[in-house]
């Protein structure tokens, strides 16, 4: 950690500021975090000092959020996000940093378009679900999809954000259920994904310490999205989301 230029220190504070307002106002922005710290850290000590600001602004989120969850969204999402994060640990122990990012990448823009059609039928008729059923049929399917690939993004580069808040988008969550929501889940998700980390030897000592360092910018960062998100509609609010995470996608993919 002393070993870290002043350059180095200002991008990771900024992605932890960056981690903490994705948190309490926009996701998308967590993905910019996991591309920030994989460009200045190792990509395994990148992955743990993530999963440590996460948790942290897991904490504060659920704290702001915490009447505001949909339960019976996230109870249906159990099952296949714990498959999602198996695949996921494996993935991590076996792929090399480029397929990884890239497989990631490809995923996330693949369901942005899909989530931008599913959209954009919906604009066009009130009643979409009664007269134009959606392209996955039932619900069940979309659950299984979204939920498998939302564990396996996050287990294997802390990048199951973007993910996942197509999945709410799709499900048309109201604002703050979708924060809070959005926030529960990666509470208990990165609760299961601990011993996964633990077990491949991601978490250790040096992030442990980097990781508390950089707590009180993602506490900040938390407390400015807070602000943020008490300015945005809905109609503001949905567009932000799909461009944070084809910015990150983007960046993924290249």
């Amino acid at each position: 950690m002393m070993g870290l230029s002043p350059a180095t220190w200002i991008v990771l504070g900024l992605a932890a500021i960056f981690i903490g307002v994705s948190k309490t106002a926009l996701p998308g922005l967590a993905t910019l975090s996991v591309a920030l710290f994989a460009a200045m850290l190792p990509a395994k000590e990148s992955t743990a000092v993530m999963l440590i600001l996460l948790m942290v602004g897991d904490v504060v989120a659920i704290w702001i959020f915490r009447h505001a969850a949909d339960w019976g969204t996230l109870r249906r999402l159990i099952p296949p996000v714990v498959v999602g994060v198996i695949c996921g640990a494996v993935f991590l122990h076996l792929a090399n940093d480029l397929l990884m990012r890239r497989t990631i990448g490809w995923i996330l823009l693949a369901l942005t378009g899909l989530t931008l059609y599913l959209r954009h039928r919906r604009i066009r008729s009130r009643d979409h679900q009664r007269r134009h059923p959606p392209l996955f049929r039932a619900p069940v399917v979309a659950r299984i999809g979204y939920g498998s690939l939302g564990g396996f993004t996050t287990m294997a580069a802390n990048a199951g954000g973007p993910v996942m808040s197509l999945y709410f988008l799709w499900s048309r969550l109201p604002v703050v259920t979708f924060l809070g929501t959005t926030a529960w889940f990666f509470f208990l998700v990165n609760i299961i994904k601990l011993p996964f980390s633990a077990t491949i030897g991601l978490i250790g000592v040096a992030t442990l310490k980097l990781g508390g360092v950089l707590a009180p910018l993602v506490l900040i960062g938390a407390l400015a999205g807070r602000r943020i998100i008490s300015h945005l509609t809905q109609d503001t609010f949905e567009p932000l989301v799909i461009i944070l995470t084809v910015i990150s996608s983007a960046y993924l993919v290249c």
